[in-house]
């Protein structure tokens, strides 16, 4: 056994429509229904560009394969999720734009960019930009 790749993360959303529209318009993921049973009253998955999806949001009382108290707002035990991203020049535009408070930091000695932003539930993006 090995793992592949990360699959996608979930996350509890306070507001599906305002989660779901924060990452469209900062990752330019496509919002795209959850599969049967769920309803979009209960979860929005996002898709990236390649149709792949990378992050199921859900609301607090959608079911769940695996229960457990989890409410939306600071993400306990979780500190951030990572993110390998390029144009890292385009994202600031748009963080600018949208006018998202965000934090940047420059790790010379591997020529990475990184660039931190929270979503509306307070769930810290890293987004990572190497040369």
């Amino acid at each position: 056994m090995q793992v592949e790749a990360l699959d996608h993360i979930n996350i509890i959303a306070s507001d599906l429509a305002k989660s779901a529209a924060f990452y469209g318009a900062v990752l330019g993921l496509d919002e795209s229904p959850p599969p049967s049973p769920l309803t979009t009253d209960q979860a929005r998955w996002m898709r990236d560009n390649g149709g792949r999806i990378m992050i199921h949001l859900n609301s607090r009382d959608a079911p769940r394969a695996f229960p457990r108290d989890m409410s939306p707002g600071p993400t306990g035990a979780l500190h951030h999720v990572a993110l390998r991203c390029t144009g890292h020049d385009e994202m600031v535009a748009r963080l600018e734009g949208l006018a998202l408070d965000y934090q940047c930091n420059h790790i010379e000695s591997i020529g990475l960019r990184q660039i931190f932003v929270s979503d509306p539930d307070q769930v810290l993006l890293e987004l990572n930009f190497y040369a």
